[in-house]
């Protein structure tokens, strides 16, 4: 790609990085928990961006004063074992995953059964009870992506095609 301005080419699409959400998540529970002092990260390890989102945790975790507590998960069957082997946290924050999210009802009522505040990566997880969420509106992103195919097909030439770099949209 030449430039932003004139890419010289086919680019579309659109991104979503998570490599800043688990420190920014654990900053915003800090906020909501001020005596928070020991964290449990519900981790999925065949997920490779939740590697990366805990290590921005656990770097965030070092500047905030707060211990975390890594607990990996592969199996729903674990998911008791894993709020058992939490026990004596003050919070609670989940790595992004469809097999969590798939099993979102279940992680929320363990939390909520064990006095835990957490935070989670969508909305949904607050839909079914959770305390709160901060991350990606995936129904806005792909309306915009939509938006963007339509008018990128439109354009009579890739130079012309719309380009968009903002980090948020409303719909």
């Amino acid at each position: 790609m030449t430039s932003v301005a004139r890419p010289g080419g086919n680019v579309t699409g659109m991104s979503q990085s998570s490599a800043d959400l688990g420190g920014k998540r654990l900053e915003l529970l800090k906020e909501l928990v001020p005596k928070l002092k020991r964290v449990a990260i519900l981790w999925h390890p065949a997920n490779l961006t939740n590697l990366v989102q805990k290590k921005g945790a656990e770097v965030a975790a070092r500047t905030l004063g707060v211990d975390t507590k890594s607990v990996p998960i592969q199996d729903p069957n674990q998911f008791g074992a894993a709020f058992e082997d939490a026990r004596g946290v003050d919070g609670l924050m989940q790595m992004d995953d469809s097999f969590f999210t798939t099993h979102r009802r279940q992680l929320v009522e363990l939390a909520v059964r064990s006095r835990l505040p957490a935070i989670y990566g969508f909305r949904e997880y607050v839909d079914a009870g959770g305390l709160v969420s901060y991350g990606a509106d995936y129904p806005a992103l792909y309306r915009r992506g939509r938006r963007t195919s339509t008018r990128s097909s439109r354009a009579r030439s890739p130079e012309i095609c719309p380009w968009s770099s903002r980090r948020s949209s409303s719909s």
